[in-house]
C-alpha cells in the first residue's frame, strides 16, 4: 500500500508541463479567482444584504444625513471605517476583472490553437460555462453596492426581464419580489453572489482541473514533440516555482491597482434612487458589449393582439451574448462535423496553419469589439466632439462591415504567413554574407534555419477533409458523406474549411545554392 501511495505521488509530482509562455494565460483566471474568494469573504463579514433604510451618520461627511440602503451604508462603512477595507474591496473590484478577463483571453488561446478538440471537449465546455458563470457573479456583485451608479446597471436588468415574452412580468417578480425595485432584491443577488454562484465555480474549477491534470497536456509543435509526449518541466520543483511565483505577481498587481488605481467609487455615486439617474454611467468592461447592442439597437418593436414585443431591448439583451456564448460551446463539434476529424490532438496548431478557424475568431472578436465600443459611444461623442447620432449609425454598420472586414483580412494574413513559413524552409534565413559571383551579380548566402524553428514549422499538419468531398466516391456514385442537400452543404463547408492551403514544399529555392546553405538575390 505504501508503494502504491509513493508511486502515485512520484507520478504526479514528476507530471510535465509545457513551458510556452501562453499556457500561462489560464492561471491568470485561476489565481485572480482565489484571490476573489479571500477577499470576498473579508467583506461578507461587515457587508449588510439589507434594502431597509438607515439615515448615514457614518465618517464621509457628505453624505451625513442622507437616506439610504443598509447595503449602502454598510459598503461607505467599509471603504472608510474598516481598516484595510477599501484596499480589500478595491483589490477585490479589480481581481473580478481580472478574473474574467483572464478566462476570456484563455479561451482565446485555446480556440485559435484548437486545443478543444477531441479528448478535450468537455473541458470546453466547461470552460465556456466558467465564462457564463463569471460574467453572472461579476452583475450580481455589481449590483451589491446600491449606489447610483449600480442602481443604473439594475434598471437595466428590470427592463430585458420584463421585455421577455410570455414570462417576462414572471421572471421580474421572482427577481425583485414584486414590483421593481422592491425590497429583496439585494439580498437574492447576495446569496446569488457568495453562495450559489461561487459554489459552482468552484466545483467547475475543480472538474476544469481534473480533467487537465488527467488528460495530455496539448503542447506547440516543435522539436522532439509528438502526439504520444509532453516536453516541459516537472510540476516538482520546476512548475511548483513557477506558479508560486506566478500567483504572487498577480496578487501584487491587483494589490498595486487597488492602491494607485481608484475604482467604482461608491460615494460620488450617492445612494440609489429610482427617480434619479446618472450622465456617463458605464458598466463593467465585460458587459459592455450589451450596452453596446442596447444603444445601436433600433427602436424596434412589434404591436399585435393588444401585445407588445420590444424587440430593441430583447434582441440586444440576448442575441449577441446568446450568439457568442453558444458558438463557442458547439464549435468544436460543428468543427468535427465539417471535417470528419475524430482522432485525439495534443499538438496544437499555429494559428496561421488553420486559417478558417482564425479568421472565424477575429470576426467573433470585431463583432465582440463594435458593440463593446459603442457601449460608450456617449463618452467617446463628448470627449471627441462626435455626433452621436453619425457614431450610432457608423456603430450599426460597423456591426455587420468590419466582422467581415476582419475575416478577409486574417485569412489572406495566415495564408501569407503560411507561405513566409514554407518560403523560410526552401531558401533558408539571411547569413549577412553577400557574394560575388563570376558575371558579376551579388547574393546574399542564407543558411537553413535552425532545428528548433523548422521543427516548430514543420509541425504544421493538414486540416482533414471529409471523405468524397473534392469528388465522387467509388464507381462514379456520391460518396455517402455528399448525399443529399445536407451532404453536398458539409462537403462544400468541408473543402473550404479543411485541405492544404498552402504545402510546405510551396517555397521557392533560391539559385546558386550549395551544401548546407541557400542564396538569395539582394538587388
Amino acid at each position: 500500500m505504501i508503494d502504491r501511495t509513493a508511486g502515485f505521488a512520484r507520478r504526479n509530482l514528476r507530471k510535465v508541463f509545457p513551458g510556452h509562455w501562453s499556457f500561462l494565460l489560464g492561471e491568470i483566471a485561476l489565481y485572480s479567482f482565489v484571490i476573489l474568494l479571500l477577499t470576498g469573504a473579508f467583506l461578507t463579514f461587515w457587508y449588510k444584504p439589507s434594502m431597509g433604510h438607515v439615515v448615514y451618520d457614518g465618517s464621509y461627511a457628505p453624505l451625513k444625513g442622507i437616506l439610504m440602503s443598509e447595503a449602502y451604508a454598510s459598503t461607505l462603512e467599509i471603504s472608510f471605517e474598516v481598516r484595510g477595507g477599501l484596499l480589500i474591496r478595491q483589490t477585490h473590484h479589480w481581481a473580478a476583472l481580472l478574473f474574467v478577463a483572464g478566462m476570456l483571453v484563455h479561451m482565446l488561446r485555446v480556440f485559435f490553437t484548437g486545443a478543444y478538440r477531441k479528448p478535450r471537449e468537455l473541458n470546453w465546455i466547461i470552460g465556456v460555462l466558467l465564462l457564463a458563470l463569471g460574467m453572472a457573479e461579476g452583475v450580481t456583485g455589481y449590483i451589491l453596492p446600491d449606489d447610483l451608479l449600480s442602481g443604473a446597471g439594475l434598471r437595466i436588468t428590470q427592463g430585458v426581464a420584463i421585455s421577455l415574452p410570455v414570462v417576462g412580468t414572471y421572471v421580474q417578480f421572482f427577481v425583485f419580489g414584486g414590483e421593481y425595485p422592491g425590497e429583496d432584491v439585494i439580498s437574492r443577488f447576495f446569496t446569488l453572489h457568495v453562495l450559489l454562484i461561487p459554489g459552482l465555480l468552484v466545483a467547475l474549477v475543480c472538474t476544469h482541473m481534473v480533467l487537465m491534470w488527467v488528460q495530455k497536456h496539448t503542447q506547440m509543435p516543435g522539436r522532439n514533440r509528438t502526439e504520444r509526449n509532453v516536453v516541459g518541466s516537472p510540476f516538482y520543483p520546476a512548475f511548483m516555482a513557477k506558479a508560486g511565483a506566478y500567483f504572487f505577481f498577480t496578487l501584487a498587481v491587483l494589490l498595486g491597482l487597488a492602491t494607485f488605481a481608484q475604482i467604482n467609487p461608491i460615494w460620488l455615486a450617492g445612494p440609489f434612487n429610482p427617480a434619479d439617474i446618472s450622465a456617463g454611467s458605464q458598466p463593467d468592461w465585460y458587459m459592455g458589449v450589451l450596452e453596446g447592442a442596447l444603444r445601436v439597437m433600433p427602436a424596434w418593436e412589434i404591436n399585435a393582439l393588444g401585445h407588445t414585443l420590444p424587440l430593441s431591448v430583447i434582441i440586444p439583451g440576448l442575441v449577441p451574448l446568446g450568439v457568442i456564448v453558444t458558438g463557442l460551446a458547439l464549435y468544436p463539434f460543428v468543427e468535427r462535423w465539417v471535417t470528419g476529424d475524430t482522432l485525439e490532438h495534443h499538438l496544437a496548431d499555429r494559428p496561421r496553419n488553420n486559417p478558417v478557424r482564425t479568421s472565424i475568431g477575429m470576426a467573433a472578436i470585431a463583432f465582440y469589439g463594435v458593440l463593446w465600443l459603442m457601449g460608450a459611444n456617449d463618452e467617446i461623442s463628448a470627449n471627441f466632439h462626435i455626433s452621436l447620432f453619425a457614431l450610432t449609425w457608423a456603430g450599426r454598420a460597423g456591426v455587420i462591415v468590419l466582422p467581415v472586414l476582419a475575416y478577409v483580412i486574417t485569412y489572406r494574413l495566415c495564408l501569407g504567413l503560411q507561405r513566409g513559413d514554407a518560403g523560410l524552409l526552401a531558401h533558408g534565413v539571411e547569413s549577412g554574407v553577400v557574394r560575388r559571383l563570376p558575371h558579376g551579380e551579388f547574393v546574399e548566402a542564407h543558411v537553413p534555419p535552425v532545428e528548433d524553428i523548422a521543427a516548430h514549422i514543420r509541425g504544421k499538419a493538414a486540416i482533414p477533409v471529409i471523405r468524397g468531398a473534392d469528388g465522387a466516391g467509388r464507381d462514379g456514385a456520391p460518396a455517402e458523406e455528399r448525399r443529399g442537400p445536407l451532404g453536398r452543404l458539409r462537403a462544400r463547408l468541408s473543402r473550404a474549411y479543411g485541405g492544404e492551403k498552402i504545402p510546405l514544399e510551396s517555397g521557392p529555392r533560391a539559385p546558386h545554392a550549395r551544401d548546407g546553405e541557400h542564396e538569395a538575390v539582394t538587388r
